[in-house]
């Protein structure tokens, strides 16, 4: 039995799997946002809890957000900041009395599509979350490829290729750069262009909700957002040239925006060619979860 927990920004939840894939339980709740020895607790308690009423024991494979540094094992980069600097790996050890595996929720959805979803039969898949933040991960031939400082993937925060003198220099990301792809394509980042551009606050879906009905506003911000996104796809390809790109996160869930996308994106591919399939997670918001499972 493998048992994946995705530790996110608002909630914690916990799968279980057995060795055919096939979900045997399943656990959600709220994240003790600040307070980092309750989030080791929900954790923790969450695992056992799947144990005690499956009466097995399993591997565990934690989803986070951020990664762990190569120097010195502490959290670095998550933006669930009470994580930052903390020894998760081992006091999440300790607790559960066994080894597990950590990697972010970007590579986790890597794996996971890689495994059994829209990357499926796939060489190399490289996988984009556009939610609240943008993350990428790259599975190849079904194992996740990390890198030597454990950023590999890690697309968000590269600035935005072929700016246009309105998007220059682009707004300040909280890694303290300007101009990174996080800012333009996060559902936050989406949200924020609507407002530059008429002054009304609204969340992202109410957006996508007025363009389909027509207002030339909502219409305008989607245009700029896929046009964003197809550069910013563009350049992953011109570096990395993957089977399959799989994308993740709320903005993914939006359909309109694989109608045209290819075509934009083969504007900016070197040589003018793209033939590349771009879909959307087989797994959706489960896929992070999966994919901790399938890290063992």
């Amino acid at each position: 039995m493998k048992i994946g927990v995705d530790l996110g920004g608002t909630k914690i939840e916990a799968i279980a799997l057995d060795d055919n894939h096939q979900e045997l339980i399943r656990k959600r709740q709220s994240t003790p946002v600040g307070n980092y020895q309750k989030t080791l607790e929900a954790i923790t308690t969450a695992v056992l809890e799947i144990e005690d009423t499956l009466g097995l024991q399993g591997s565990v494979g934690i989803c986070m957000p951020g990664s762990f540094s190569p120097k010195h094992g502490r959290i670095r980069n998550a933006n669930s900041t009470w994580l930052n600097g903390k020894l998760l790996n081992e006091d999440l050890s300790k607790l559960l009395n066994r080894p597990l595996r950590f990697a972010n929720d970007a590579n986790c959805l890597a794996i996971s599509e890689s495994t059994d979803g829209a990357g499926n039969n796939k060489s190399i898949v490289f996988a984009m979350i556009l939610g609240t933040g943008v993350g990428g991960g790259l599975a190849i031939d079904g194992k996740l490829h990390e890198g030597l400082n454990r950023i590999g993937g890690e697309w968000g925060h590269t600035t935005l290729p072929w700016m246009t003198k309105e998007e220059y220099p682009g707004p300040l990301c909280y890694c303290k750069q300007n101009g990174c792809i996080e800012t333009f394509l996060s559902g936050t980042g989406f949200q924020n262009d609507f407002y530059q551009h008429t002054q009304r606050r609204l969340r992202s879906e109410e957006i996508i909700a007025e363009m389909d009905d027509g207002n030339h506003d909502a219409v305008d911000a989607f245009h700029r957002y896929q046009q964003r996104l197809a550069k910013a796809i563009a350049m992953v390809a011109n570096i990395i040239d993957p089977d399959v790109f799989v994308l993740g996160g709320g903005m993914s869930n939006i359909t309109k925006l694989y109608d045209t996308l290819p075509i934009d994106v083969e504007k900016h591919v070197l040589g003018n060619e793209f033939s590349t399939p771009i879909r959307p997670a087989k797994h959706g918001d489960s896929s992070g979860v999966r994919g901790a499972a399938w890290l063992w």
